[in-house]
């Protein structure tokens, strides 16, 4: 009997996802709470687990398709489904099934989990294929290292593809790969261009086998452009390992240096006229671009923006945020003015409450708490996550906040919750060399904050004209919520938090 299980909403009033990368393949025999897929929704990437065991029969939604919640994704049969019998649940089944027991030892997985529980460190089992009658010999070889050198190796047919086997074809590998791009921690890792991995190479046809790996390792693959299939596993249930993609992803780094076509040309940008073909390249909105894009054109639209400005002497906030960096209740903690700027919002709104609200048609709700999101630039887009109750945190507390929030939202690891029930936000468009801009105001919010960059400037100090480090706050008010007393009467609360910190000390 087949199980259909149906793209479930992860999220508050989530209505699509995007499917990223399937984890299985038909004929895979998975587990309550086996990672199924990876899917992208509105505001985050989210694993699936699967709720049903059985055998993988279909999948029904294509890599990088956008479906809607309930639509069917995948179906599972039960075991037994051959014989017409439905699938049972674990607890009634065999220890282990007789294709289970002809699987490498590196394949077998734990006992079952709990849903909700997290991924198990080998989340997928799989059958053994039915073997033809005459059995040819594979053959494997690495792609060529720069010098030229290549290594193959003959696997009988008979043999597993175990670690062993894995291990010999993978001797010598880091040697010829040489050093990682940069030295350290901090070394960097182009993404690879699909041009750039080895052809397939090989005596017979090998079906192509769905690579174990844990998720990290899988994320981390997707972002560099490399295809696990083509890394060889060392280890110890068969899976890659982090180092294992590290040393495929440095072999093929040092490839393309030795390779004589130039593909890095800035004017490969351009088409001429008369080339041929279209000039126009086409990106489909999806995921967090289109969530943005209707938020925006909803919060411009309905609420009448009122933007004010303000050039403020920050030399004192950059004094303190050094005093800061160098007392011993900051150590290891990253200080920036961002976290006195956000402090002086806090402050500011306990003044003029009006910015905390919330607009309705029926009544103004002010919010008596600070959920502060903090705008952050992506590789998927633009994203707002907030800090709860941010008014109840001193500034040791908020700044490890600010540096945990946006980190993990760089990192693409924010959750949805981390997203919803926002009441005030700030851009820090200061970060990117921006002097000021107009934001736009955050659905269900009344005001947002810019933080333009700080530079020294001349600046006219008791009659004198001296350099002084100095910025501009741009402000967007619901003017359906605040009057532009109000609105300025706010802006000019947090400036003075930016010329005199001390002020903090009233909080």
């Amino acid at each position: 009997m087949s199980q259909i299980f149906n793209l479930p909403d992860v999220g508050e009033g989530l209505t699509e996802a995007e499917i990223l990368s399937w984890k299985v393949a038909p004929g895979d025999t998975v587990e309550v709470n086996d990672i199924l897929v990876e899917i992208e929704t509105a505001k985050s990437v989210v694993e699936l687990p699967s709720p049903y065991e059985g055998t993988v029969q279909e999948l029904m939604v294509d890599e990088g398709e956008t479906v809607e919640v309930g639509t069917p994704i995948i179906a599972i049969a039960g075991e037994g489904a051959e014989d017409g019998g439905g699938s049972r649940p674990a607890a009634e089944r065999p220890d282990a099934a007789p294709q289970q027991a002809a699987a490498p030892a590196g394949e077998q997985g734990g006992g079952n989990a709990l849903v909700g529980s997290g991924p198990k460190a080998d989340p997928v089992k799989r059958r053994v294929r039915k073997k033809a009658s005459q059995p040819a010999a594979a053959s494997a070889q690495l792609p060529a290292a720069p010098a030229g050198a290549a290594v193959s190796a003959q696997v009988p047919d008979s043999a597993p593809l175990g670690t062993d086997s894995r291990r010999q074809l993978l001797t010598g590998l880091p040697a010829r790969a040489g050093k990682l791009l940069g030295e350290g921690g901090k070394g960097m890792l182009r993404r690879l261009g699909s041009h750039e991995l080895p052809a397939e190479t090989g005596t017979s046809e090998v079906p192509r086998r769905q690579p174990l790996a844990k998720p990290p390792v899988r994320k981390a693959a997707q972002d560099m452009g490399i295809d696990l299939a083509q890394v060889i596993p060392t280890g110890e249930q068969g899976q890659v390992t982090k180092r294992d993609l590290l040393n495929y992803a440095a072999h093929l780094s040092l490839t393309e240096q030795a390779s004589v076509t130039d593909t890095t040309d800035p004017t490969s940008f351009w088409i001429p006229a008369g080339a041929g073909g279209d000039r126009i390249e086409r990106i489909k909105v999806k995921s967090v671009r289109k969530a943005t894009a209707k938020a925006m054109v909803e919060s411009a639209f309905k609420a009448p923006h009122v933007s004010i400005f303000v050039d403020v002497d920050a030399t004192r906030t950059m004094e303190f945020v050094k005093r800061l960096k160098k007392s011993p209740q900051f150590e290891g903690v990253k200080v920036t003015p961002l976290l006195i700027l956000a402090k002086a919002v806090i402050w500011a709104t306990a003044r003029t409450p009006q910015v905390n609200a919330t607009w309705t048609d029926s009544e103004i709700q002010i919010k008596h708490f600070m959920n502060l999101g903090i705008a952050a630039a992506t590789p998927r887009g633009l994203m707002v996550p907030n800090i709860k109750d941010a008014q109840t945190m001193n500034l040791r507390e908020l700044a490890l906040a600010l540096n945990d929030l946006t980190t993990r939202a760089r990192e693409g690891k924010t959750q949805p919750t981390e997203m919803q029930q926002g009441t005030m936000t700030i851009t820090n468009i200061g970060s990117l060399g921006i002097d000021t801009g107009t934001p736009i105001i955050n659905p269900g919010e009344a005001a947002i904050i810019a933080f333009g960059t700080i530079k020294q400037k001349p600046w006219v100090v008791d009659g004198e004209v001296i350099p002084r480090w100095v910025t501009t706050l741009g402000g967007s008010f619901d003017h359906r919520v605040l009057d532009g007393d109000l609105s300025a009467k706010f802006l000019a609360d947090v400036a003075s938090i930016l010329e005199e910190p001390a002020l903090l000390l009233d909080m």
